[in-house]
């Protein structure tokens, strides 16, 4: 490639600080060299000026009486000596006045002089003694002026600060405060983010596709007289990839992208907000085609009028009631689309959520069986996996993860893997980092005595007997009695995706939690704190039933639940107290009924949770395999294809005795190709 010879070094930029430098360095110099540092001026003490004025060598004395100083000056004579050597060369710098030979600090003025005067009348002396007051003008201007300069350097400085000469963007400095904070995109630099990047969510991503092609050919859908949507909601739980779809919308879109918090409006100073709504839409509509995406809008956006008792949240509605008009108001533009997050939709103010503003609610959900397996694809893309790796084993082993979630998963594993130095990331690393996510960090250092641990282990045996005797509840997985996290010993299970639940399904996973504390009870005929987390969630379980889904005979077809959220403020409950009663009685029934229950499936199988609890007290870990030697096959058991769906165990094994006759089959090609390309090499 042939060299521009047109191209020309850069030259330094040129700055007024260069300027300052060079004036400080001169003063300093002069101060400096006018102080004598420069010449052959030696200090001296007073016991060689003594000895010195005995031999006739001193012509004069100068005393400073300001600073306690004496300048001696020597004669001719003196000069010529080999004592005075040093001293009695040229100056480097030629000088307008006479220089002294040699200086020295005396103590007390009068004793200096008395001593001058007395070698003076014995030695018969004509030395001349003078006194004089020697002032630094620089130096005192210097010291006058200083403090005037740096308070007028500080004030510069700061106004080009406020001014945004300094730098910190739009936004940032005091004169700029009413200014948006959001980041203008550019696809091609700041987000290479595509929507091949975001795995499942294919209802939300059909709906963001079609907003940004809205804003590409925006014709094809006015031209049947047919509006652009003004604004889309993502709604759904943290975790589940709203953010992710904006950052698609980003590097897909070719028309600019502003993004930034709910929180980047609020500021300490009054009007801010307002202002910075203001001035983020006149921005996008001087760009429009533009799309303005608010992330948590939910700090802003939340319904005006409620717990407002003092009035400290006037900034706030300030703030929504301007983003309200923005949106829809006089003068809107219909070329900017605003999209917005929140995972909190419930609290959000009415007038925000109608059609108008935003037109469309996208529920963000939590992955399915089929959709985690989509994005265990895209995390593993960058991770070194084996070849033996099922992912839609992966997939049913993380029910209710949300997107990050399994990006936690597939790093943790990754880093289990690295930790035990192994050369690729095998089922066992990410059964692991589902452990480590779930349950904490094992503690196999914790000490506990050999009656807890006998105790933990039959609990834990106590919840795998039961959930394996019961129709609905979930089938296990594992059970260990390692501490890990909080818990002294957990199981786990691979509950079933429902969609709606029946009362026998809820009360079979309440009867096998409930499991625990019943083996305890059967087998050592007491009962221990173990089991608090058990209650705690069979006793909201219980509740739900009772108040919230309306499952309870006794409290009949009648919920208590608010969706707005505003029950939690109320100083009141929405029933009376005999209800009251009736519920607690109905929860407190439940839960003893299905307490009951698992005592009595534990009795009939008493002889099997021994030998259970005896396996976990030796291997501390036992998985499905165990179970299934000492309880036979689960009749309960449910199979499934490789795309989710429920299928016959026939069926199951079929499928997959194809999968490894498929592999091995594959194996076998690739191998004959290795071969057929050494023979021809």
């Amino acid at each position: 490639m042939a060299k521009d010879n047109n191209t020309t070094p850069k030259k330094p930029k040129f700055s007024s600080w260069w300027i300052y430098g060079l004036i400080a360095i001169f003063l300093i110099g002069f101060q400096f060299i006018g102080g004598g540092n420069l010449n052959n001026t030696k200090k001296t003490t007073t016991s060689e000026l003594q000895e010195y004025l005995r031999n006739g060598d001193i012509s004069k004395i100068l005393i400073i009486t300001n600073t306690n100083q004496a300048k001696v000056f020597l004669t001719d004579e003196a000069l010529q000596k080999a004592v005075h050597k040093d001293v009695s060369e040229k100056p480097l710098l030629p000088t307008t006045g006479a220089i002294p030979q040699y200086i020295l600090d005396y103590g007390d003025l009068q004793i200096f002089q008395n001593e001058i005067t007395e070698i003076k009348k014995k030695e018969n002396l004509d030395t001349i003694v003078e006194f004089d007051k020697e002032s630094n003008y620089l130096g005192d201007l210097l010291l006058g002026i200083l403090p005037f300069v740096l308070i007028i350097g500080i004030w510069i400085y700061l106004m080009r600060r406020m001014s945004g000469g300094g730098g910190g963007g739009a936004g940032g400095q005091i004169f700029n405060i009413g200014k948006s904070k959001a980041k203008l995109f550019d696809e091609k630099t700041d987000t290479r983010t595509s929507f091949k990047d975001v795995a499942g969510l294919e209802g939300a991503k059909e709906e963001v596709e079609e907003i940004v092609e809205f804003l590409r050919n925006p014709d094809k859908y006015t031209s049947l007289g047919g509006k652009i949507p003004k604004g889309a909601l993502l709604v759904g739980p943290p975790g589940t990839g709203k953010t992710l779809l904006a950052k698609a919308v980003a590097g897909e879109a070719k028309v600019p992208f502003f993004s930034l918090s709910g929180s980047d409006f609020v500021e300490m100073f009054v009007g801010v907000g307002a202002s910075r709504v203001r001035d983020l839409f006149k921005q996008a509509k001087d760009k429009s085609p533009a799309i303005i995406f608010i992330d948590e809008i939910d700090a802003i956006g939340r319904a005006r009028g409620k717990n407002n008792f003092t009035g400290s949240n006037d900034e706030r509605e300030n703030t929504l009631n301007q983003l309200l008009t923005e949106m829809d108001g006089f003068g809107t533009n219909t070329n900017v689309i605003v999209l917005a997050a929140t995972n909190r939709a419930d609290v959000l103010d009415k007038a925000l959520m109608r059609a108008g503003r935003f037109d469309r609610q996208i529920y963000v959900d939590l992955p399915d069986i089929r959709e985690r397996k989509e994005i265990f694809e895209v995390h593993l893309r960058p991770i070194k996996t084996a070849e033996t790796l099922d992912l839609d084993f992966l997939a049913r082993q993380t029910p209710g993860f949300s997107g990050a979630d399994i990006a936690n998963v597939c790093n943790e594993a990754a880093l289990i893997a690295a930790r035990k130095e192994k050369k690729a990331v095998g089922k066992q690393d990410f059964l692991d980092a589902v452990d480590r996510i779930i349950g904490g960090l094992e503690k196999k250092n914790k000490i506990i005595t050999v009656g807890e641990k006998k105790t933990i282990a039959y609990h834990e045996a106590g919840h795998a007997t039961v959930s394996w005797m019961l129709e609905h509840a979930a089938p296990l997985v594992k059970v260990t009695i390692v501490p890990r996290g909080q818990s002294l010993g957990a199981a786990w299970y691979l509950p079933e995706e429902r969609l709606i639940v029946r009362p026998e399904q809820m009360n079979d996973e309440m009867c096998a939690t409930l499991g625990g504390r019943a083996a305890e009870k059967v087998i050592f005929n007491q009962i221990s704190t173990g089991a608090l987390s058990d209650l705690e969630k069979v006793t909201k379980q219980a509740r739900a039933m009772v108040t919230v889904y309306g499952l309870n005979d006794k409290i009949g077809n009648l919920t208590y639940y608010d969706s707005s959220g505003q029950n939690e403020y109320g100083f009141t409950k929405p029933y009376s107290e005999e209800t009251a009663q009736k519920i607690d009685t109905e929860i407190s029934a439940i839960i003893e009924e299905q307490y009951k229950r698992a005592i009595d499936v534990l009795e009939e199988n008493k002889d099997k949770l021994i030998a259970l609890a005896e396996r976990l007290l030796e291997k501390e870990v036992i998985f499905k395999e165990d179970l299934e030697k000492i309880f036979g096959k689960r009749p309960f058991d449910k199979h499934f294809d490789g795309k989710g769906q429920e299928v016959t165990r026939e069926e199951a094994e079929a499928e997959a005795k194809e999968k490894i006759e498929a592999e091995a089959a594959k194996k076998a090609e690739v191998k004959d190709t290795e071969d057929d390309n050494k023979e021809n090499k």
